[in-house]
């Protein structure tokens, strides 16, 4: 049996479109009109439980900051998927060990390669600083 779109499968989803839109935009204007006003000097301010501000909250970090959290989120999930499966470790069997072990396996061979290129190093490289205090050090003796 092939259905066809018609009018009478889509009239329900188009009353109810209608009636959000009006709904919103009710809530909208009348919050508008019935709202208070406020001029005081600290409206504009923000409020952080008594603190005064200190500067700007447009800070500008290291990348490094970005990639630690982004780092964090990524092995969070992989932590929910393994606990997830260790709910379930004797419904799935060993088709879900062995899907398991592949899981572990991709993460641990993106976390080798984020190792390699770098991504984990935040500090300053031990290797350059000696490197460049040795030649400081024979330049100075010349």
């Amino acid at each position: 049996m092939i259905y066809c779109f018609s009018i009478t499968l889509f009239w329900p989803f188009l009353v109810y479109s209608i009636a959000v839109v009006l709904l919103v935009s009710g809530m909208l204007i009348l919050s508008h009109f019935l709202g208070e006003r406020h001029s005081e000097l600290a409206t504009d301010d923000p409020y952080e439980s008594g603190i005064l501000e200190t500067g700007s909250a447009r800070v500008r970090l290291p990348i490094n900051f970005y990639i630690v959290a982004l780092l964090f989120v990524i092995f969070d999930i992989e932590a929910i998927f393994v606990i997830a499966w260790a709910i379930s470790v004797k419904a799935l069997g060993w088709a879900g060990y062995i899907a398991i072990l592949i899981f572990i396996g991709v993460l641990i061979s993106l976390l080798i390669y984020e190792w390699r290129i770098g991504a984990l190093d935040f500090g300053p490289n031990s290797k350059k600083i000696l490197r460049a205090y040795r030649k400081q050090k024979t330049n100075s003796k010349i």
